[in-house]
């Protein structure tokens, strides 16, 4: 296998393919990319077998066609550092891959391309199209909810779920759960749910950039494929049966408040230095048009904001571990947010002003 090309055009799709590859491996040719020219084409694999990415790449003089198995990362860290717009040639003789690029020349070992393992993924029940930048706010609005190395290994991801009239991400990890609806953009005639782990969100997320193209999303029993341009990214899917998130969604909250999202966020982020560490609660106290924020830690040192807001009900006062409320603030893009509760003991309802596809829901902390 022989073939030559611009570094720029080979950068972004090994930087991306790498990402997938862990570093700690059990199988020794999970640390290679499967390298593949063949018919114009060239074509690089990574996975860590749950998570497969294919990058396809036609702007290659293909002098020899063969495929083989390359070290990840030592190739992207080869690729980036070479001077800008550098012409590079990669040849394969043997078990070893050389890289030469003007003076340099880096020699590389290499795997048959025959041990590369491949994901699994069977047949497709249900294909849609959906557009970048609506998939990276499904994303971007809930994927910080989902738990990380949770035991109910089910909440470390993100829920899918594919229905007549929408498209819907669910993440939560038992403490706060966020929602995102897409209107008008499912398919089919029947409600499917898949749970994403939380890589494959992680790495589908990478994989969209500011362009306009469609995304390609087809869910099957065991494994989601989404497939954007030159790039084709396969998860296998959590078995487990996430939680009724409906039910966990607040109803019948009889008081509300309302204030400015940015000014809010600054004041949670200035309480925070001084609350606990480990805890990370803070009390709100509501009362008439002010919302007063404190918080304190075991050295005896305190914090406390006031910050105007509109609220009418009686005066009450209910914790929050505060790095959920900045979490919230952080990812809405409204100026205007609604904190809404039924009681001091109660999950708070949080939803942008003016914008009604992504809800939050907080559990209270006792103080």
């Amino acid at each position: 296998m022989k073939f030559t090309t611009n570094r720029e055009s080979l950068l972004r799709p090994l930087q991306l393919v790498t990402g997938v590859v862990e570093r700690r491996q059990t199988l020794p040719v999970l640390a290679n990319l499967l390298v593949v020219a063949r018919d114009g084409c060239l074509s690089m694999t990574g996975t860590d077998l749950e998570v497969e990415l294919i990058a396809r790449e036609e702007t290659v003089d293909i002098q020899r066609e063969g495929e083989i198995t390359i070290p990840a990362r030592k190739l992207a860290d080869i690729w980036r550092s070479l001077p800008e717009s550098a012409e590079v040639t990669v040849e394969v003789s043997g078990d070893r891959a050389t890289v030469r690029s003007g003076r340099s020349r880096f020699t590389l070992a290499t795997l048959p391309a025959a041990d590369f393992p491949k994901v699994e993924s069977g047949q497709d029940d249900a294909e849609f199209k959906v557009s970048q930048q609506q998939l990276r706010r499904l994303i971007d609005q809930v994927s910080f909810s989902m738990a990380q190395q949770d035991v109910r290994y089910f909440l470390n991801g993100m829920l899918l779920e594919v229905a007549p009239g929408h498209l819907r991400t669910v993440a939560t990890d038992g403490h706060r759960l966020a929602m995102c609806t897409l209107e008008g953009a499912g398919s089919g005639s029947e409600r499917l749910q898949a749970i994403v782990p939380r890589k494959g969100v992680l790495e589908l997320a990478r994989l969209l950039d500011d362009g306009d193209d469609d995304v390609l999303l087809q869910l099957g029993a065991n494994h989601l494929r989404a497939a954007r341009g030159p790039y084709t990214l396969t998860t296998k899917l959590v078995d487990g049966k996430f939680p009724d998130y409906e039910k966990v969604v607040p109803k019948d909250l009889g008081r509300s408040v309302i204030g400015d999202r940015d000014t809010l966020r600054q004041a949670f982020q200035r309480a925070s230095i001084l609350s606990n560490e480990k805890y990370r609660g803070v009390r709100l106290i509501l009362d008439g048009e002010q919302l007063t924020i404190q918080a304190n830690n075991p050295e005896q040192e305190e914090a406390e904001e006031q910050v105007p807001v509109e609220y009418d009900g009686d005066r009450m006062e209910i914790g929050f571990n505060v790095s959920y409320l900045q979490d919230v603030l952080t990812v809405l893009d409204t100026d205007q947010v609604q904190l809404s509760v039924s009681d001091a003991n109660s999950s708070a309802l949080i939803e942008g002003i003016g914008r009604d596809d992504a809800l939050y829901v907080v559990m209270p902390m006792r103080l």
